[in-house]
């Protein structure tokens, strides 16, 4: 008697990809900064200051708020 081996990791990912590709999903990988890379910190807190106060600023939080987390 033989027994069927268990789905490789492999073949299990491949279903999963297939599955949400069916749904109509499509895979996409993305570059992000490292929060532990030397000088991020410091660059973040400049280019905020930059644009501390602008429209630009103002129209992106009201954006971020609008789509955000419903009040509790």
């Amino acid at each position: 008697m033989t027994r069927e081996r268990p789905d490789s990791a492999t073949t299990k990912v491949e279903r999963h990809r297939n599955a949400k590709r069916h749904k109509g999903m499509k895979r996409v990988r993305i570059w992000v900064p490292d929060p532990n890379a030397p000088g991020l910190k410091e660059e973040a807190e400049r280019q905020a200051a930059l644009l501390r106060g602008a429209p630009e600023e103002l129209e992106a939080l009201r954006f971020i708020e609008a789509v955000g987390w419903p009040d509790d």
